[in-house]
C-alpha cells in the first residue's frame, strides 16, 4: 500500500546571503517533493517565502530538516493567510 500524500505550507525565512544559493532547485533534485510558491517577498535583510509541500508526510519532513540544516528558518502556516 502506497503512503498517503499530503498538501502542508511552511514559511521559509532566510537571509539574503542564504538566498544567493539556488535552495529550491537543489531541494527539487534532492527530494521526490512537489513544491508551490505560495507567495514570496524580500528586502536587503531577510527573504520571506510561503511554501506548499506535496509528499508523504515522511518526506515532508526530510525536506523541512534539510532546509534548517541551509540555515533557513521554517514554520509550518497555522492558518490560510495565503490563500489566493
Amino acid at each position: 500500500m502506497a503512503a498517503k500524500r499530503i498538501s502542508l505550507r511552511y514559511w521559509l525565512t532566510f537571509a539574503p546571503e542564504i538566498g544567493k544559493k539556488p535552495l529550491l532547485y537543489l531541494m527539487s533534485k534532492k527530494f521526490d517533493v512537489e513544491f508551490n510558491v505560495r507567495s514570496a517577498t524580500a528586502d536587503r535583510d531577510v527573504f520571506v517565502m510561503a511554501l506548499e509541500f506535496t509528499s508523504t508526510h515522511e518526506k515532508i519532513d526530510e525536506v523541512v530538516k534539510w532546509f534548517e540544516k541551509q540555515g533557513v528558518q521554517v514554520e509550518p502556516v497555522e492558518i490560510n493567510t495565503i490563500e489566493g
